[in-house]
Protein backbone atom coordinates (compact mmCIF):
# COMPACT_ATOMS: atom_id res chain seq x y z
CA UNK A 1 0.00 0.00 0.00
CA UNK A 2 1.42 3.39 -1.06
CA UNK A 3 1.26 6.01 1.69
CA UNK A 4 1.79 9.78 1.70
CA UNK A 5 1.90 11.97 4.79
CA UNK A 6 2.37 15.67 5.43
CA UNK A 7 4.86 16.33 8.25
CA UNK A 8 3.78 19.38 10.24
CA UNK A 9 5.27 20.88 13.38
CA UNK A 10 3.95 22.71 16.41
CA UNK A 11 6.48 25.45 15.64
CA UNK A 12 9.70 26.04 13.76
CA UNK A 13 12.82 24.22 14.99
CA UNK A 14 10.93 21.32 16.58
CA UNK A 15 12.81 18.68 14.60
CA UNK A 16 10.55 18.04 11.58
CA UNK A 17 13.49 16.99 9.39
CA UNK A 18 15.07 14.80 12.07
CA UNK A 19 11.73 13.02 12.53
CA UNK A 20 11.03 12.86 8.79
CA UNK A 21 14.38 11.21 8.18
CA UNK A 22 13.75 8.85 11.09
CA UNK A 23 10.46 7.79 9.49
CA UNK A 24 12.18 7.32 6.12
CA UNK A 25 14.82 5.16 7.79
CA UNK A 26 12.15 3.19 9.68
CA UNK A 27 10.38 2.46 6.40
CA UNK A 28 13.63 1.44 4.68
CA UNK A 29 14.50 -0.90 7.53
CA UNK A 30 11.03 -2.41 7.04
CA UNK A 31 11.86 -3.06 3.37
CA UNK A 32 9.89 -0.15 1.91
CA UNK A 33 10.86 2.34 -0.80
CA UNK A 34 10.75 5.99 0.22
CA UNK A 35 10.62 9.51 -1.22
CA UNK A 36 10.39 12.96 0.31
CA UNK A 37 9.94 16.56 -0.67
CA UNK A 38 10.42 19.83 1.18
CA UNK A 39 8.65 22.13 -1.29
CA UNK A 40 9.81 25.39 0.30
CA UNK A 41 13.02 25.87 2.27
CA UNK A 42 14.51 29.10 3.58
CA UNK A 43 18.00 29.38 5.01
CA UNK A 44 19.70 27.96 1.91
CA UNK A 45 23.40 28.38 1.14
CA UNK A 46 24.95 29.38 -2.16
CA UNK A 47 26.93 26.52 -3.72
CA UNK A 48 28.42 25.94 -7.19
CA UNK A 49 25.27 23.93 -7.96
CA UNK A 50 22.93 26.68 -6.74
CA UNK A 51 21.04 27.27 -3.48
CA UNK A 52 21.06 24.26 -1.18
CA UNK A 53 19.26 23.64 2.12
CA UNK A 54 20.79 21.28 4.68
CA UNK A 55 17.42 19.79 5.67
CA UNK A 56 16.48 19.07 2.05
CA UNK A 57 19.89 17.52 1.42
CA UNK A 58 19.40 15.22 4.41
CA UNK A 59 16.02 14.13 3.08
CA UNK A 60 17.58 13.50 -0.32
CA UNK A 61 20.34 11.39 1.21
CA UNK A 62 17.97 9.37 3.40
CA UNK A 63 15.24 8.42 0.91
CA UNK A 64 15.65 5.35 -1.28
CA UNK A 65 14.33 6.97 -4.49
CA UNK A 66 16.81 8.77 -6.73
CA UNK A 67 15.45 12.33 -6.94
CA UNK A 68 17.28 15.46 -8.03
CA UNK A 69 17.73 18.30 -5.57
CA UNK A 70 15.27 20.46 -7.50
CA UNK A 71 12.63 17.75 -7.11
CA UNK A 72 13.25 17.54 -3.37
CA UNK A 73 13.36 21.31 -2.83
CA UNK A 74 11.81 23.17 -5.78
CA UNK A 75 11.58 26.53 -3.96
CA UNK A 76 14.91 27.39 -2.33
CA UNK A 77 15.28 30.71 -0.50
CA UNK A 78 18.52 32.10 0.89
CA UNK A 79 17.51 34.16 3.97
CA UNK A 80 16.82 32.15 7.11
CA UNK A 81 13.48 33.89 7.68
CA UNK A 82 9.78 33.12 7.23
CA UNK A 83 9.33 31.86 3.65
CA UNK A 84 6.59 34.34 2.72
CA UNK A 85 8.86 37.24 3.73
CA UNK A 86 11.82 35.74 1.85
CA UNK A 87 9.61 35.37 -1.23
CA UNK A 88 8.47 38.98 -0.96
CA UNK A 89 12.04 40.24 -0.62
CA UNK A 90 13.09 38.19 -3.65
CA UNK A 91 10.18 39.52 -5.70
CA UNK A 92 8.78 36.01 -6.11
CA UNK A 93 5.28 34.64 -5.77
CA UNK A 94 4.25 31.09 -5.03
CA UNK A 95 0.83 29.62 -4.43
CA UNK A 96 -0.48 26.40 -2.99
CA UNK A 97 -1.44 24.98 -6.40
CA UNK A 98 2.17 25.26 -7.58
CA UNK A 99 3.40 23.44 -4.47
CA UNK A 100 0.72 20.79 -4.93
CA UNK A 101 2.03 20.25 -8.46
CA UNK A 102 5.59 19.76 -7.18
CA UNK A 103 4.33 17.31 -4.55
CA UNK A 104 2.29 15.32 -7.04
CA UNK A 105 5.37 14.98 -9.22
CA UNK A 106 7.15 13.22 -6.35
CA UNK A 107 4.06 11.23 -5.39
CA UNK A 108 3.89 9.89 -8.95
CA UNK A 109 7.15 8.07 -8.31
CA UNK A 110 5.00 5.62 -6.33
CA UNK A 111 7.27 5.05 -3.36
CA UNK A 112 5.84 2.91 -0.58
CA UNK A 113 6.18 5.92 1.74
CA UNK A 114 6.26 9.55 0.59
CA UNK A 115 6.72 12.41 3.06
CA UNK A 116 6.00 16.08 2.40
CA UNK A 117 7.74 18.28 4.96
CA UNK A 118 6.23 21.63 5.87
CA UNK A 119 8.03 24.89 6.60
CA UNK A 120 7.27 26.33 10.03
CA UNK A 121 3.99 25.62 11.79
CA UNK A 122 0.53 24.76 10.46
CA UNK A 123 -0.43 28.39 9.96
CA UNK A 124 2.79 29.50 8.25
CA UNK A 125 1.79 31.86 5.41
CA UNK A 126 2.70 31.40 1.76
CA UNK A 127 1.31 34.82 0.86
CA UNK A 128 -1.11 37.38 2.30
CA UNK A 129 -3.96 35.16 1.04
CA UNK A 130 -2.78 31.57 1.51
CA UNK A 131 -1.42 29.39 4.30
CA UNK A 132 0.93 26.45 3.86
CA UNK A 133 -1.83 24.28 5.34
CA UNK A 134 -3.66 24.61 2.00
CA UNK A 135 -1.20 22.09 0.52
CA UNK A 136 -2.27 18.98 2.49
CA UNK A 137 -5.88 20.13 2.17
CA UNK A 138 -5.65 20.20 -1.63
CA UNK A 139 -3.72 16.92 -1.72
CA UNK A 140 -6.21 15.30 0.68
CA UNK A 141 -3.44 13.58 2.64
CA UNK A 142 -3.16 12.93 6.40
CA UNK A 143 -0.82 14.76 8.73
CA UNK A 144 1.80 13.56 11.19
CA UNK A 145 2.43 16.24 13.82
CA UNK A 146 5.89 16.70 15.35
CA UNK A 147 5.57 18.09 18.87
CA UNK A 148 8.66 19.85 20.18
CA UNK A 149 8.71 18.90 23.85
CA UNK A 150 9.37 22.15 25.65
CA UNK A 151 7.54 24.59 27.88
CA UNK A 152 4.31 25.57 26.14
CA UNK A 153 4.11 22.41 24.03
CA UNK A 154 0.67 21.38 25.34
CA UNK A 155 -0.91 24.63 24.17
CA UNK A 156 0.94 24.57 20.83
CA UNK A 157 0.11 20.92 20.17
CA UNK A 158 -3.58 21.05 21.08
CA UNK A 159 -4.19 24.26 19.12
CA UNK A 160 -2.40 22.82 16.08
CA UNK A 161 -4.36 19.58 16.27
CA UNK A 162 -7.61 21.55 16.53
CA UNK A 163 -6.66 23.62 13.46
CA UNK A 164 -5.72 20.53 11.42
CA UNK A 165 -9.03 18.82 12.18
CA UNK A 166 -11.04 22.02 11.65
CA UNK A 167 -9.42 22.29 8.19
CA UNK A 168 -10.84 18.88 7.34
CA UNK A 169 -7.47 17.09 7.36
CA UNK A 170 -6.96 13.81 9.20
CA UNK A 171 -4.40 13.76 11.99
CA UNK A 172 -2.79 10.33 11.50
CA UNK A 173 -0.57 10.58 14.57
CA UNK A 174 1.93 12.64 16.48
CA UNK A 175 5.52 12.26 17.62
CA UNK A 176 7.06 13.73 20.76
CA UNK A 177 10.54 15.07 20.06
CA UNK A 178 12.50 16.08 23.15
CA UNK A 179 13.85 19.38 21.88
CA UNK A 180 15.12 20.48 25.31
CA UNK A 181 17.13 17.91 27.31
CA UNK A 182 16.25 19.44 30.67
CA UNK A 183 12.52 19.96 30.16
CA UNK A 184 10.84 20.12 33.56
CA UNK A 185 8.13 17.48 34.19
CA UNK A 186 8.68 15.80 30.83
CA UNK A 187 6.76 12.63 31.68
CA UNK A 188 3.82 14.58 33.08
CA UNK A 189 3.63 16.75 29.96
CA UNK A 190 3.87 13.67 27.75
CA UNK A 191 1.06 11.95 29.63
CA UNK A 192 -1.11 15.06 29.31
CA UNK A 193 -0.54 15.18 25.54
CA UNK A 194 -1.41 11.50 25.22
CA UNK A 195 -4.69 12.21 26.95
CA UNK A 196 -5.53 15.32 24.94
CA UNK A 197 -4.42 14.71 21.36
CA UNK A 198 -7.01 12.84 19.26
CA UNK A 199 -4.51 10.62 17.44
CA UNK A 200 -2.01 7.88 18.34
CA UNK A 201 1.47 8.69 19.58
CA UNK A 202 3.84 7.19 17.00
CA UNK A 203 6.97 7.61 19.06
CA UNK A 204 8.82 9.46 21.80
CA UNK A 205 12.28 10.55 20.69
CA UNK A 206 14.63 11.44 23.57
CA UNK A 207 17.28 14.13 23.35
CA UNK A 208 19.96 12.37 21.30
CA UNK A 209 23.61 13.13 20.67
CA UNK A 210 23.38 10.95 17.58
CA UNK A 211 20.46 12.18 15.48
CA UNK A 212 21.22 10.00 12.47
CA UNK A 213 18.10 8.68 10.74
CA UNK A 214 18.85 5.14 11.86
CA UNK A 215 19.20 6.21 15.51
CA UNK A 216 15.91 8.13 15.43
CA UNK A 217 14.12 5.30 13.59
CA UNK A 218 14.58 3.10 16.65
CA UNK A 219 12.02 5.22 18.54
CA UNK A 220 9.38 5.45 15.81
CA UNK A 221 6.64 3.41 14.23
CA UNK A 222 5.02 4.21 10.90
CA UNK A 223 1.56 5.76 10.77
CA UNK A 224 -1.45 4.15 9.11
CA UNK A 225 -2.91 5.81 6.03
Amino acid sequence: MKQTFFIAGTDTDVGKTVISCGLLARARLDGKTTAAIKPVASGCEQTPEGLRNSDALLLQQTMTMDLSYDQVNPVALEPAIAPHIALQEAGRRINAEQLVGYCRGVMMRRADLTLIEAAGGWRAPLSPREMYSSVPQKLNIPVVLVVGMKLGCINHATLTAEAIIRDGVRLAGWIANRAEPEMSRFEENLATLKGLLPAPCLGVVPHLNDTSPESVAHYLCLPNQ
